[in-house]
């Protein structure tokens, strides 16, 4: 995938720079361990980051991250996703609750509900605020007894369908995905389709099974519809996947 061109900001439009979120905003951010922050003026610069994203930048302090853009911090393929979502934003549109497999350069997977909202001076746009949560370390057991056995059957070989977990929780589809969106952030088609996904991700870096294998053994229809889902979820191609997880 070649390098998405990088958006530039309107000749004359107000700039977004740290100082307009507000020193109490930053702060609050600021403290978040597992929600990465980040806001971006309409040219796509880092004008904020919060601590959390400076290291799933994979970079030590924020003046290493502030003023750069997204593809002069990481891969490209992740990098263009990127700059693809926030063109959307900038045009005015809202995203909420993208779940994505997010990677830090050296580091594992790890999956996000991620929201991007545009930043307006009056009607004007003037750049991006982003909030990724980490959501895979929900487990509230003490509200919903049968998780514990949700979660087992989404670690199985082989993807349960929704109606295998509404019966292993005891309660129909609909009530189950309220509790587990409640609980951890997705609903159960979300859950399902990162079961599937992590499933895919252990076998490209620890196998040398085919890509159309893969695809058959966690579910998808075809090869093309799991390299499809899969690089829209991580940004990158399951080969892309394969071969960077086995980069020493």
């Amino acid at each position: 995938m070649t390098d998405a061109p990088e958006p530039d900001a309107e000749p004359g439009a107000p700039a977004l720079d740290a100082a307009a979120l507000g020193p109490a905003l930053l702060a609050l951010v600021d403290g978040l361990s597992d929600t990465l922050f980040c806001a971006k003026d309409a040219g796509g610069r880092y004008v904020a980051v919060n601590a959390a994203f400076v290291r799933r930048a994979g970079q030590t302090s924020r003046r290493a991250v502030l003023g750069r853009r997204a593809h002069d911090l990481f891969v490209p393929d992740l990098a263009d996703r990127y700059v693809e979502q926030d063109a959307r934003v900038l045009a005015g549109e809202e995203l909420r609750h993208e779940l994505e497999l997010i990677r830090s350069l050296g580091g594992r997977p790890r999956w996000h509900l991620t929201t991007k909202l545009p930043v307006r001076d009056g009607v004007a746009i003037i750049g991006v605020v982003t909030m990724s949560q980490d959501v895979d370390d929900a487990r509230d057991t003490a509200t919903f007894p049968r998780l514990a056995q949700v979660l087992e059957l989404l670690d199985a070989p082989t993807a349960p369908s929704g109606a295998e977990l509404a019966a292993a929780a005891g309660t129909t589809p609909a009530v189950l995905s309220r509790r587990l969106r409640r609980i951890t952030g997705l609903s159960t088609s979300q859950l399902l389709l990162r079961a599937r996904i992590d499933r895919a991700a252990h076998l490209l870096t620890t196998t040398t099974r085919p890509l159309a294998d893969v695809a058959t053994a966690t579910g998808f229809y075809d090869q093309a519809a799991f390299s499809r889902q899969f690089a829209r979820l991580s940004g990158e191609t399951p080969a892309q996947f394969r071969r960077r997880g086995r980069t020493p």
